[in-house]
């Protein structure tokens, strides 16, 4: 038994309709497609959602939402997080919590956050900090300073 021994089981395949084949074939003169009209018609095709002229769906329903082109979002960090990741005296940029898989790289930069505590002296740079946040990380001895992304739209 080999691959070009196999075949279909018995009633696995159906033979495609042979239409236009006379009154006693079911599907003869007119084959199955009505009288007259564009549907009858050789190449006929409608568009997905196509409702025969009548306004579509899709249009008739109100739009709703708003995307404002400036706005990005911000992925988000937390002190605890730091305080877990980071050594004493260590650099918290963008691309450090991103190497650490710590954050997804996203438009708008990274925001810290204040939930946890902090008892290493870390120098942050990031897009955004929290005041809970700031009071945390100046409170041990760190610095904290806001940077902008390059490219990015709209401060």
């Amino acid at each position: 038994m080999d691959l070009s021994t196999l075949k279909n089981p018995e009633g696995a395949r159906r033979a495609r309709k042979r239409v236009g084949r006379g009154p006693s074939s079911g599907t003869g003169k007119t084959s199955g497609r009505g009288h007259k009209g564009q549907k009858a018609r050789s190449g006929y095709s409608a568009r997905k959602g196509f409702e025969g002229g009548q306004m579509p769906l899709h249009r008739r329903v109100p739009k709703r939402g708003f995307h404002h082109e400036k706005r990005f979002v911000m992925a988000e960090v937390n002190v605890d997080v730091l305080e877990c990741k980071f050594d004493d005296g260590e650099e918290v940029t963008t691309a450090t919590l991103i190497a650490r898989k710590l954050v997804d790289p996203t438009h708008g930069g990274v925001k810290l956050l204040g939930r946890g505590d902090l008892t290493k002296k870390l120098i942050v740079k990031v897009q955004a900090v929290s005041p809970g946040a700031r009071v945390k990380i100046e409170a041990v001895g760190g610095t904290v300073e806001c940077i902008t992304l390059a490219g990015k739209v709209g401060g």
